[in-house]
């Protein structure tokens, strides 16, 4: 997969509304600290990866996916829209591990005399947005629509 991050200049107002946020709670942070927390957020080892990533173009990209992006798609065959609350890539370079906030609960059970609600899922994507996972009848767990 190939994934596309926030310029330059986002990233770093990331790092400036995080470094804020912990001085208002009391927790001073330098800015340099909070550099290197957004690049682990955004899956990368340290601030100097992540920004040496974001310089990169990638036209090979199908859309953007990054932590706080908003996605649509199928979990367990039910049509979701939620946020991108994490995403890394895996060792290998074929998959990544992608937690998603569901906006709305959506039901994991298909019987009707009961019903189970998930607003969070962990999961491995390839470069498609297709789960490698799949259920007893061959549909993928999860499915973006990219």
């Amino acid at each position: 997969m190939t994934t596309t991050y926030p310029a330059i200049d986002e990233l770093k107002a990331q790092a400036r509304r995080l470094r804020e946020a912990m001085n208002d709670r009391g927790a001073p942070m330098t800015h340099s600290a909070a550099l290197e927390m957004i690049a682990r957020q955004h899956g990368a080892r340290d601030w100097n990866t992540l920004a040496a990533l974001a310089a990169k173009t990638s036209a090979a990209a199908k859309t953007r996916l990054f932590v706080g992006a908003h996605v649509r798609g199928r979990y367990l065959n039910q049509p979701f829209t939620g946020e991108i609350l994490a995403l890394s890539a895996l060792p290998g370079g074929d998959l990544h591990r992608i937690t998603i906030h569901f906006d709305e609960p959506v039901d994991v059970v298909t019987f009707e005399s009961f019903s189970a609600f998930r607003r969070r899922v962990n999961a491995q994507i390839d470069a498609d947005g297709v789960s490698p996972r799949k259920t007893s009848n061959g549909v993928p767990h999860l499915v973006l629509d990219l």
